[in-house]
């Protein structure tokens, strides 16, 4: 019987932490948890320090509190106090921290609180994060979650935690949202109005924010292989830059221009409607320059029915393996990824995504993990 099937079992308070709710993987995710919550009959209160993505958040359900707990900075400290008092006004049944400095925050106001009352703490590796002091207060959780296979080894080699205290959930997408047969022919037509130049192309996609380890660079510079072999292909980078680097998207499109990629490639900015670039595209790029800890545009895309090409590192080699390991390619091997995402092109290619991809999923083994916390005795 799943989660959802038991009505007799009381809904829980459950109170998500991370700095902002801007754009990211992580940001997200917690947004669309948050409404699987919502769903289930569950209470929802995400604390973050705000952003764009705090309406779509309070529209599917879900109170937002705004506190500012995303400076990396010692004044930060002074928010547990109020922290403290917020998170007994509350009264929750979980505090679910997804970053060091609200984690930081979160657990000094935790640890203040009655050991008998106090709510459950559980973390959520995101990344596979500096070891240091200031990192391993994501292992003082009561119980922490990975998102794959390559950050549990990173919790077990780096820090002295139990194995038994770690579950492994990998991030969930909407089935929904990313279904193989969403219809976007009105969406392509306006899209192409505004950007003609991607009409009757091969939209090869490169989606995430626009940061020097994401790996629009070496996308750039697959592009001006790709074309070559096939003209009839256009790059499309979704994504922005964060605040306050703005100049790396200069970079990237002086680089372009340099390449000669100026009616090639298109940077169409920062986008809600990334579910339709998938289907649109013909082929997804994931070129990150270091191990990612999960690699989230690797199962969307593969969930929406497009292929994908990656380096064979990190998580999204994990997902590829998964559901499209013809897809991978070794690491920082532009030659062999140009000539990969030529051959998938027109290719006949079968996908299958493992369900435990799927937010449903996430959302039954994330309750889970609350309520095993929730039934043990002691509370740290």
């Amino acid at each position: 019987m799943t989660e959802l099937q038991e009505p007799s079992v009381r809904p829980l308070k459950v109170v998500q932490l991370l700095p902002a709710l801007n754009s990211g993987g992580v940001e997200r995710g917690t947004v669309e948890f948050a409404r699987e919550l919502v769903r289930r009959g569950h209470h929802s209160v995400v604390i973050s320090n705000g952003g764009r993505m705090v309406e779509r958040l309070k529209l599917e359900g879900t109170e937002h509190i705004s506190l500012p707990v995303h400076r990396k900075s010692l004044a930060s400290l002074w928010q547990v106090r109020p922290m403290r008092r917020l998170l007994e006004s509350l009264d929750a049944d979980i505090i679910h921290v997804r970053s060091r400095v609200p984690a930081w925050i979160a657990w000094l106001a935790w640890r203040g609180m009655n050991p008998l009352t106090r709510p459950r703490l559980v973390s959520t590796f995101h990344g596979m994060y500096s070891v240091n002091f200031y990192s391993a207060v994501m292992a003082r959780a009561e119980h922490i979650i990975a998102i794959s296979d390559c950050v549990q080894r990173y919790i077990l080699d780096n820090y002295r935690v139990d194995p038994a205290r770690i579950t492994l959930i990998p991030r969930g997408l909407d089935a929904e949202a990313f279904s193989p047969t969403l219809d976007i022919a009105a969406w392509q037509k306006n899209l192409y109005s505004v950007f003609p130049r991607l009409q009757g192309k091969k939209i090869i996609l490169m989606p995430g924010r626009l940061t020097r380890w994401k790996g629009q660079e070496a996308f750039l510079d697959m592009m001006a292989r790709l074309v070559r072999l096939r003209p009839d292909c256009h790059g499309v980078v979704v994504g922005d830059a964060e605040p306050g680097k703005q100049h790396y998207l200069e970079e990237l499109l002086a680089m372009r221009d340099r390449l000669g990629l100026a009616e090639q490639v298109t940077f169409v900015g920062h986008r809600s409607d990334i579910a339709e670039f998938y289907r649109l595209a013909a082929v997804t790029c994931h070129m990150s320059n270091k191990e990612e800890p999960f690699g989230r545009t690797v199962p969307e895309s593969l969930a929406s029915g497009t292929p994908v090409v990656a380096y064979d590192r990190g998580g999204a080699s994990e997902s590829l393996n998964a559901g499209f390991p013809q897809g991978l390619v070794a690491p920082d091997d532009i030659v062999d990824f140009a000539a990969r995402v030529d051959q998938i092109i027109d290719a006949d290619v079968e996908i299958t995504l493992p369900r435990s991809y799927y937010l449903d999923s996430q959302a039954s083994s994330t309750i889970g993990v609350y309520r095993q916390l929730l039934a043990k005795g002691d509370r740290g």
